[in-house]
């Protein structure tokens, strides 16, 4: 009964309302029969004493005229008292005049003499002497002797008060069970929705609401929270599915390049005197490279935008420059899928204030994603115009469109569109969602729309123009990259292929290179070597990169060497650990080749200053 009364709400409610009312009851049974022991006191002691009295007062003659006869007359009228046993007078001496003895009691016991004043009980008979006064002078002492039923009467009157707490009881029973509709139904309703819900995972379930107070409120606040659970439980579910889509895509996305790319290998180990093969397979291996590069560039702007550290360079830009070089980034797919691009856009310059790099990715990306979604041969077109105070630029798509649903879900991160065509760069299905977020971070407003599935998508971006600008000064010729050659290089890097690549470019460029592939190994080599330029990865066995660069900084490399860090890391406060580390320079992996010429030129500029030459 215990254990179940710990369970049952219902239950306790129930022990609840009957516990109150017993003790409510108990209570004023017992206040009721003390005040009704103490009211029939009083009444029989006031009784008897006005009787005394009137005896006292008709005896106050007898007294005077020693007459007991005329005494015992008085006491005889006490017959009509049958609750009266004995009676008596006393004279002023204390001294017994007449005596009377009720129904049963032809001669009454009665004390000798008057025993106290006042009354007293004794068992179930209450004890009265009262005195005669009359004029200020006491005449006697009337003694009686009375039936006391106040057991009698309290047992009467527990049995009427029994009988009515028995129908409390019964009322506060019914009671209780009305409450339970109002109070522990609804609360059994709950429980077993959560129940349910547990088992089912249906969150669709609802407890059913009768009251408009706090329970009713309760109520609502448990299918408020079901409601949240589910939509929560649904967009894991979602996120789950588009993972899972998302991890199944980035191996098929990451396969797709590395596939050319083993067999260009495969074609330059069997080029031989074929020199028009190994052309063509280096040329697909580029491609290639700068396929995956994008990719993983596009991981890392997801990852800086859920950790908040995608920022933007804004300064006035051109509208004109930034579609170029957005046309100049997506040329290779649309080419390659022999698709027809036009452009259209003002003569005059339409300046933005925004971060030129991050404006020519959504172009780019929008042209990248009609490319992919059109079949080959299509047609694509960029139309940019002035919208009141904003640029207006659209872009146009004869591929496959866009159901509904897939238009309400096409800026979300990792969502594909469901077709079967070919689709040999598909992506990863990140970039509207970074289109979307690049825009809406300069202010302006992204928009898709299409007619249905094989009738084409039409992307439409509004961007704010900048109120005044002053035209920048035009490109600055290209520099000629010279003192390539004649350098001390150290390349310390536990990846011996990028190590050797590197040292073999470095090399061609007319440069003595030295290779380590730990990092003490490397601070050895710089302490013998002396290197002009040192390249530094990060992640290193031994010592990291960046002790390798505080160490060789502070163990008497010449001032003017110059150290690059080369490394996977390429995060803001990467950079600047590489700066407090002593690095000059930051490269992100992959190096393009390009950039050695300029960071050579940069160490030979750098020891030029240094020397004063």
């Amino acid at each position: 009964m215990l254990r179940r009364l710990r369970q049952s709400v219902r239950l306790k409610l129930f022990v609840l309302m009957l516990a109150t009312t017993l003790v409510a009851l108990v209570t004023a049974v017992a206040a009721l029969v003390v005040y009704d022991s103490g009211d029939y006191h009083d009444r029989v002691v006031g009784d008897l004493t006005t009787q005394a009295d009137i005896l006292g007062r008709s005896s106050v003659a007898a007294l005077a005229f020693d007459d007991p006869v005329a005494a015992r007359e008085n006491l005889a009228l006490l017959k009509v008292r049958p609750s009266i046993r004995e009676a008596a007078i006393y004279n002023d001496a204390g001294i017994l005049f007449a005596a009377y003895g009720g129904e049963g009691h032809t001669a009454p016991d009665v004390p000798a003499k008057p025993a106290f004043e006042g009354s007293r009980v004794q068992g179930n008979d209450i004890i009265l002497f009262h005195k005669i006064v009359e004029n200020g002078r006491e005449r006697g002492t009337v003694y009686l002797r009375a039936r006391y039923e106040l057991t009698n009467r309290l047992l009467d009157y527990l049995r009427i008060l029994g009988a009515v707490s028995a129908l409390s009881l019964l009322a506060a029973l019914l009671i209780s069970a009305f409450l339970q509709r109002g109070i522990t139904q609804p609360i059994l309703d709950v429980t077993d929705v959560a129940h349910g819900v547990m088992n089912s995972r249906d969150f669709s379930r609802r407890a059913r609401k009768t009251t408009e107070d706090e329970i009713g409120y309760l109520v609502d606040a448990f299918n408020n929270m079901l409601a949240e659970i589910g939509r929560r439980a649904e967009a894991l579910l979602k996120a789950d599915r588009m993972k899972d889509q998302f991890l199944a895509m980035l191996a098929h996305e990451l396969r797709n390049p590395l596939a050319p790319i083993s067999n260009g290998l495969h074609l330059l180990e069997a080029a031989g005197a074929k020199p028009e093969v190994a052309v063509q397979a280096r040329a697909m291996m580029g491609r290639q490279v700068k396929q995956l590069v994008r990719l993983v560039d596009d991981l890392l702007d997801v990852s800086r935008i859920t950790t908040g550290k995608l920022t933007l360079r804004t300064e006035p830009v051109d509208l004109r420059s930034v579609i170029d070089n957005a046309v100049e980034i997506a040329r290779p797919v649309i080419d390659t899928r022999r698709h027809r691009l036009s452009v259209d856009c003002p003569k005059d310059p339409l300046y933005l204030e925004g971060d030129a790099t991050r404006l020519a990715q959504v172009f780019s990306n929008l042209l990248n994603n009609a490319a992919k979604y059109t079949p080959p041969g299509g047609t694509i077109s960029l139309h940019a115009s002035v919208e009141g105070d904003r640029v207006k630029v659209i872009v146009v798509d004869s591929g496959i469109g866009m159901t509904p649903e897939t238009l309400d879900e096409v800026f979300e991160m990792f969502t594909q569109a469901n077709t079967a065509i070919d689709r040999e760069q598909s992506g990863l299905g990140v970039g509207l969602a970074l289109a979307r977020y690049l825009v809406e971070a300069h202010g302006g407003s992204i928009e898709a729309t299409s007619e249905g599935m094989g009738k084409g998508s039409r992307f439409v971006v509004r961007l704010p123009l900048a109120r005044a600008v002053q035209p920048k000064a035009g490109r600055p010729a290209p520099v000629e990259w010279g003192l390539t050659s004649g350098h001390r290089i150290l390349v310390v890097d536990d990846n011996r292929d990028f190590a050797a690549s590197l040292a073999m470019i470095l090399r061609d460029l007319g440069n003595e290179v030295r290779v380590e592939y730990d990092g003490l190994e490397g601070l050895s080599a710089a302490e013998a070597f002396q290197p002009t330029i040192a390249f530094l990865d990060i992640g290193l066995p031994g010592i990291s990169g960046y002790e390798l660069a505080k160490r060789m900084r502070g163990g008497g490399l010449d001032e003017d060497s110059l150290l690059v860090a080369v490394t996977g890391w390429g995060q803001k406060d990467d950079k600047a650990r590489s700066t407090a580390a002593g690095f000059d320079y930051h490269v992100v992996k992959p190096l393009d080749p390009a950039e050695l010429p300029k960071i050579l030129r940069i160490a030979a500029e750098h020891r030029a200053r240094v020397h004063g030459t």
